[in-house]
């Protein structure tokens, strides 16, 4: 389950006392999105995991369950409120994340697990970003993040698969620490997240 030896033990290491020394934070958050957009506050999904396995992952609620006349979501940007938009700059929402790093179904370090209707548009070379655990940051999120096309984003991710180990996990940490400082990459151009995926030509 580990793309090199000791990744496990490199995440377990960081995760869990990043899990007790932010907890007073998260538990400040969970207030938050609680007085501002009820229940539930943490958001859960399926996605999938190493070897597309489903898995759940959390996170803390960035957007309200806006409905239009007919009963379905609204767009993105009308529903991602302003706490959803500073919890995702300082990717705040993404601490729940650290539980699913602990159980196991995810890694510090990977591609990002992305939506399970995606499996079977996925051609043979982007596939193979299942081959390790997916990951809270990764090769691509410090390389464009939301900004960078679906095809540019997984070859970055298939290169991570190729080339993963101890000092590449390491870098990909520190980076993600000053992309986040500098808010960089957290919207495309056209979206408040990133567009749907379709599949590549």
């Amino acid at each position: 389950m580990s793309s090199y030896r000791g990744k496990r033990l490199l995440d377990l290491m960081l995760a869990v006392p990043t899990l007790i020394i932010l907890s007073p934070l998260m538990g400040m958050i969970w207030v938050v999105v609680r007085w501002k957009m009820g229940t539930p506050v943490v958001f859960k999904q399926e996605r999938p995991g190493l070897n597309g396995r489903p898995f759940t992952m959390y996170k803390f609620r960035t957007m309200t369950n806006e409905r239009d006349a007919n009963g379905n979501l609204l767009p993105d940007e009308q529903r991602l409120i302003l706490t959803g938009k500073i919890l995702r700059v300082f990717s705040l929402d993404e601490l729940p994340e650290l539980f699913n790093v602990v159980k196991g179904n995810m890694s510090l370090v990977g591609p990002r697990p992305l939506l399970m209707r995606y499996l079977p548009r996925y051609n043979e070379h982007q596939q193979r970003r299942h081959d390790v655990l997916p990951g809270i940051t990764g090769w691509a999120q410090i390389n464009g993040r939301n900004t960078i096309s679906w095809e540019e984003k997984f070859d970055l991710d298939v290169w991570y698969v190729e080339h993963a180990s101890l000092w590449l996990d390491i870098k990909i940490l520190l980076l993600t620490v000053w992309k986040v400082i500098r808010r960089e990459g957290v919207s495309s151009e056209t979206h408040a997240t990133m567009e749907e995926f379709f599949g590549s030509d």
